[in-house]
């Protein structure tokens, strides 16, 4: 089963106030590495149905090989260190990484590499294989892209957000139980949203 994943890329407001654009002739080509200090990898999962709860991971690394003038992309890569999971409570993160979810000892990362990719006006459409407990899924992302900017030390950043969900069944991530009510603990479907600012590599 495909797993969607809704892509819209943003500068914040913060560097808008900051930057300045990248003339056009610099336009090329290039790799932009994420920048950990400025980016943030959330999800959002139902729990005993009437509510969602929230984590992050702390750890990861990605870059992007792209020509934000011509507006194409070669490469994306992700790696997920699955042991940085965090939802503020230190039991429910224990659990996590352990067998039943992210059994992280045996599968320390998850892995998303870009296959193909088609734009449609300002929305770009990647599909790419995510590597999750061991199992590869083809992954649709879907998403917009805003340029890039120089911050005030020389840097040239592109800044991503993105949004979207995934079925964590389709990774083989069944573990739940059932309420009294007849609904579950855990839901199936795990909301994801992020907020990626990348580097331009010198």
């Amino acid at each position: 089963m495909t797993s969607q994943i809704r892509w819209g890329f943003t500068l914040g407001l913060l560097w808008a106030l900051t930057m300045v654009h990248v003339p056009a002739a610099q336009a090329e080509t290039a790799r932009y590495n994420v920048d950990l200090d400025h980016s943030t990898v959330e999800f959002r999962v139902a729990h005993v149905v009437v509510s969602k709860t929230s984590g992050r991971f702390m750890d990861y690394s990605g870059f992007i090989e792209m020509d934000p003038e011509a507006g194409t992309v070669k490469t994306i890569e992700t790696e997920i260190k699955t042991a940085s999971v965090n939802t503020n409570h230190q039991k429910r993160d224990a659990h996590l990484r352990g067998p039943d979810f992210f059994n992280v000892e045996k599968y320390p990362t998850m892995i998303y590499k870009l296959k193909s990719y088609r734009k449609t006006g300002d929305d770009y459409t990647a599909v790419g294989d995510l590597t999750l407990l061991g199992v590869t899924k083809e992954v649709t992302l879907v998403g917009r892209f805003n340029g890039v900017a120089k911050d005030p030390w020389g840097n040239v950043r592109a800044g991503f957000t993105a949004e979207g969900k995934l079925n964590r069944k389709d990774f083989g991530m069944t573990w739940n139980k059932t309420l009294d009510s007849g609904g579950l603990v855990v839901g199936d479907e795990v909301y994801i949203k992020l907020d990626i600012e990348c580097i331009k590599a010198k």
